[in-house]
């Protein structure tokens, strides 16, 4: 069988292909555990009211799909058996959609920690098959649905910004490994009313920086939201208003630059990943910066990922 095919921005992997994905988000899975993120799976489905809570429909809207029922009053117009291969549900066979399909792993630690109180920072890292319409779609470089893993943080300016700073030499060091030739670009992101106090500090420190590869496709990112979910959401870290931040990965498009660089030898890739993952030190994976978060315990000391500096960081994918 083929180890990679896809049609209309659906893609099914073989079985090796499948291994080389499974084997590259065990290593982000282990970067996260070592900076002490808890994983959590959150639903596939958010509802549209909670997204409107974060201006999605105001900056993403080209990007949104929506689970909407069928109409049954009308089940004689439905597609049957033998369909035309564009045979597709029409306007007037579907009813309000009050669901959306998610389009980024990240908003649902927002709003699965909304109102929340924390007595101290907070790091989770989930993964959440993504959907998103694009004009066109290709390869495994541009899908409409996808794999993605995010480490994210939720604590104080300075826990968000340290929480990044580790993850770019991390990034950049497994692809050096993996000789994939990375290159970062500081991205601008609509997510920001372009009159707002945000938006101007954004020019001032931006918050987004893409790791790309030779052909421009952006397979990682790290990701500075300042208070904006925290505001949003209602979420407070020891009295005040939480900032987040995160670290995104875009599977099949890693899985994408493996087959450039290894001419779709999928066994090689595996081989490259593996070699990674077990031979890289402790000492390069971020240090725990997060601990208990009940309001009726204190908050642990956190220590930076690996300076004290800020990073260079951006808004959270898409």
């Amino acid at each position: 069988m083929k180890e990679i095919h896809t049609d209309g921005g659906l893609v099914t992997l073989g079985p090796t292909a499948l291994r080389v994905r499974q084997a590259l988000d065990s290593v982000f899975v282990r970067w996260a555990a070592a900076s002490g993120a808890q994983d959590v799976l959150y639903p596939p489905l958010t509802k549209v009211a909670d997204l409107a809570r974060f201006d999605y429909f105001v900056n993403f809207p080209h990007l949104a799909l929506a689970a909407a029922p069928v109409d049954t009053t009308g089940l004689a117009g439905l597609p049957k058996h033998p369909a035309a291969p564009d045979a597709r549900l029409e306007e007037d066979q579907l009813g309000p959609a009050g669901y959306t399909l998610s389009s980024a792993a990240c908003y649902g630690a927002y709003l699965g920690l909304a109102g929340e109180r924390l007595a101290g920072p907070l790091a989770l890292t989930t993964a959440a098959q993504c959907y998103r319409r694009e004009r066109e779609y290709t390869g495994l470089s541009r899908l409409l649905g996808f794999t993605m893993r995010e480490i994210v943080m939720i604590g104080d300016p300075a826990t968000a910004k340290a929480h990044l700073v580790g993850y770019k030499e991390l990034i950049l060091g497994l692809s050096a490994h993996l000789k994939l030739d990375l290159t970062t670009d500081v991205a601008t992101d609509p997510f920001f009313d372009p009159n707002s106090s945000r938006a101007t500090m954004q020019r001032l420190f931006p918050v987004k920086e893409e790791f790309l590869t030779g052909d421009g496709v952006a397979i990682a990112s790290v990701n500075y939201h300042r208070n904006f979910f925290g505001e949003r959401a209602g979420i407070s870290v020891a009295g005040k208003v939480a900032h987040t931040s995160c670290v995104a990965f875009g599977l099949e498009r890693w899985l994408h630059a493996l087959s450039e660089r290894f001419g779709g030898g999928w066994d090689a890739a595996l081989d490259a990943v593996l070699a990674f993952d077990t031979s890289s030190a402790s000492d390069t994976d971020p240090a725990p910066d997060t601990g208990p978060t009940s309001d009726t315990k204190p908050a642990p000391d956190t220590k930076p990922a690996s300076s004290t500096k800020p990073a260079t960081v951006g808004e959270a994918a898409p």
